[in-house]
């Protein structure tokens, strides 16, 4: 075989079905393979490499697989970078190919060389230059292996362009998928310790990550709060691993998290941190961030362990092992006193069912789509709205961009999680900086007509940012608002994409009543107010008691 046989050959056996990638120099000989397989393989090609990673990164999100992604050397490289350090910081297994030089001209600055491996370093998992070609089969079948071994991430193979053209015998490396974490012996005692802390609390409140959708536990977490009446915070990561509707679901912690969210945490005495890694967006001023709680931290990463918080107990393992070990060693409380002092909590925001406003967008959206749709946003104040007003059902997968907070994020995300999905319905709620970061994929989701309904949030304006300048900046706006310089629905239908503007409630209920499921793709501009503000929001530097609840 030629390397370049190998490398698909390789992705038959780890049963690879969808590709993101874009053609390119150095991967003439890939493609050329990938030619002769056209029947094993879809193939997507987006209008910039950065998007194919982030489709990559959604693919891998919702169907639990490892996503792939095929690019070009030095240019194409170098523009998987934000993806890749995106699929890092989530957490997120995808295995990244890229074309380099022959290995001949490495080292002498060679027209699009250029050194990915030393790039991508902090942000993989692991990562390869293969120069030999007899060292492909084993480079191949380790990065699929690590990408989903333990915490998940991303891993870089980067093949040299004789190493692809060149031939030699094949001899499979593949191993079967193991199972993430095996149970260590002290897992039962480990668990029924927990349990022994719970049980004996007053105030206990679970702090559920994104490690609890990775490790497929929703079912499991949900037994466990409801057996023993624990309420529930999430991250922006762990949103969607808890009904909204189920009573002990408190939604959003943290920086925009609801006041009975972050008060809960506030007065517990003890935080069941389960596969969540105490983000500084959570925390806030740290020695004020549960102050009277016991921390017990339950990861499948021994490095987040005391990283951020200092904790009274943990327990590396399956999340999903451990947690099942629980439920059965927990008590039955209704612990009436505490969910009654939680609910005195709540607060009225003050929006009208009648106001066009994201609560209310999102919120008909959300009503018209109830069953298990994905929803997926790009980076700003649209991302936090979605997060505090959509009605997660515990079935919604919810994709976001959590730690690095990439705008322009939420297109490829969209198509890449469609691709994998095509039974699901796919609502992208985008802000209009983030949609002008990534807008040519346009291009792409109608090439391949892919049926995702885009939501533009447009208040003219970086909302976040601006909110900040607003509220902590005395208001001096700079280089902030945008105008209304791009007529979104004339460059929708540019790209023969059905595009509609709404203003006001009863258009939007007008549109949506105009189709059942997503069967095509289409654009749905929301007019916004640019002064309206993510609220609540907690200031910088200080505890996350200390939120603003309105704003005058």
């Amino acid at each position: 075989m030629t390397g370049s046989q190998m490398v698909v050959e390789c992705l038959k056996e780890q049963n690879v079905d969808t590709i993101f990638g874009y053609q390119g120099g150095a991967v003439i000989p890939l493609y050329d393979a990938l030619y002769d397989e056209q029947e094993n393989f879809k193939i997507i090609r987006p209008a910039h490499e950065q998007n194919a990673v982030h489709a990559a990164d959604s693919y891998a999100r919702t169907t639990g697989k490892t996503g792939v992604c095929i690019v070009t050397s030095g240019p194409g490289a170098t523009n998987t970078v934000t993806g890749i350090a995106n699929a890092y910081m989530d957490s997120v297994p995808i295995v990244v190919i890229t074309g380099q030089v022959a290995t001949s001209l490495l080292g002498k600055d060679s027209f699009q060389e250029i050194d990915i491996t030393g790039i991508t370093a902090p942000i993989t998992k692991y990562n390869v230059l293969v120069r030999d070609i007899d060292q492909l089969p084993e480079a191949l079948s380790k990065a699929f292996k690590i990408a989903k071994d333990g915490r998940p991430g991303p891993v870089l193979v980067d093949i040299a362009k004789d190493v692809l053209m060149g031939k030699a015998k094949f001899v499979s490396r593949y191993e079967k998928e193991t199972k993430t974490c095996v149970p260590g012996e002290d897992t039962e005692e480990k668990a029924l310790n927990i349990a022994r802390l719970i049980n004996e609390s007053e105030k206990p409140v679970i702090y559920a990550g994104g490690g609890v959708k990775t490790s497929r536990a929703q079912d499991i977490l949900l037994d466990l709060a409801e057996k023993n009446s624990i309420p529930v915070v999430n991250t922006l990561m762990g949103l969607g691993s808890i009904p909204r509707n189920n009573r002990l679901s408190l939604g959003l912690v943290g920086m925009h998290g609801s006041k009975e969210a972050n008060l809960a945490v506030t007065k517990s005495d003890l935080i069941i941190a389960i596969g969540a890694r105490f983000s500084d967006r959570v925390i806030g001023k740290k020695d004020r961030f549960a102050p009277g709680a016991k921390i017990v931290h339950i990861d499948i990463d021994e490095a987040e362990i005391g990283k951020n918080m200092q904790v009274y107990y943990s327990h590396v393992c399956d999340l999903k092992e451990s947690l099942e070990s629980m439920v059965d060693h927990v008590e039955s409380n209704d612990r009436k006193s505490w969910i009654d002092e939680i609910e005195t909590w709540k607060v009225d925001d003050g929006i009208k069912e009648s106001d066009f406003a994201a609560k209310n967008i999102i919120g008909a959206i959300s009503s018209k789509f109830s069953g298990d749709p994905i929803v997926v946003t790009d980076v700003g104040q649209h991302q936090m709205w979605t997060a505090q007003y959509w009605k997660f059902n515990g079935k919604t997968d919810f994709v976001t961009s959590g730690g690095l907070g990439t705008m322009g994020f939420g297109m490829g995300a969209a198509y890449g999680a469609k691709t994998g999905n095509p039974d699901r319905n796919v609502i992208l709620f985008v802000g209009d900086g983030g949609f002008r970061m990534s807008c040519q994929e346009l291009v792409t989701i109608s090439k391949y007509k892919i049926p995702v309904l885009i939501v533009l949030m447009n208040n003219s304006t970086l909302g976040m940012v601006r909110q900040w300048q607003k509220l902590f900046s005395n208001k001096r706006y700079m280089e902030t608002d945008i105008g209304d310089d791009v007529d979104y629905i004339k460059l929708a239908e540019t790209y023969r994409i059905k595009g509609v503007q709404v203003k006001d409630m009863e258009s939007l209920k007008q549109f949506l009543d105009s189709f059942e499921d997503i069967t095509e793709p289409m654009l749905v501009e929301c007019k916004l107010s640019k002064d309206d503000n993510v609220l609540p929001i907690v200031p910088p530097g200080v505890a996350i008691d200390e939120l603003i609840v309105k704003t005058y």
